[in-house]
């Protein structure tokens, strides 16, 4: 790797977006792809798409081979300054009210799901009765 330890913002290295000029952020490091864009296996778009942003879980999906991460030390130009990179936050649903479709009351719920059993079971014992005692 370089032995100047130049530091970058994520501004700065997202001013490096085309073709011409391409700077990837990977595991806090900043690597100029340019010339790579044409040898890229996956094609100089995967790169071009990954700009802008930290790339490290792009890179990592992917599985790169341990030729392919040697490989980089030549395409290093800096680090990233971590703190311009916003930090990831968890995806939290949006709260749903409890939604009752038929307008009905929970307590006439809950009072006929007590009631239809003990009914049916009335009427059950009350079959029993009348059909022994004929």
């Amino acid at each position: 790797m370089g032995g100047d330890r130049k530091v970058f913002t994520l501004a700065q290295v997202s001013e490096h977006n085309s073709p011409k000029d391409c700077w990837l952020i990977i595991d806090g490091k900043v690597y100029d792809v340019t010339k790579f864009l044409e040898d890229h296996p996956g094609g100089d778009e995967v790169l071009l798409s990954a700009t802008g942003k930290d790339a490290t879980d792009d890179f990592e999906d992917v599985g790169h081979s341990d030729s392919a991460r040697d490989m980089m030390d030549q395409y290093y130009v800096g680090e990233i300054d971590v703190s311009t990179i916003p930090k990831k936050t968890k995806y939290k649903p949006p709260k749903q009210p409890h939604y009752n479709q038929d307008k009905t009351s929970e307590f006439i719920i809950k009072l006929l799901q007590f009631l239809v059993p003990l009914a049916i079971l009335g009427l059950a014992f009350g079959i029993r009765l009348y059909t022994k005692s004929s």
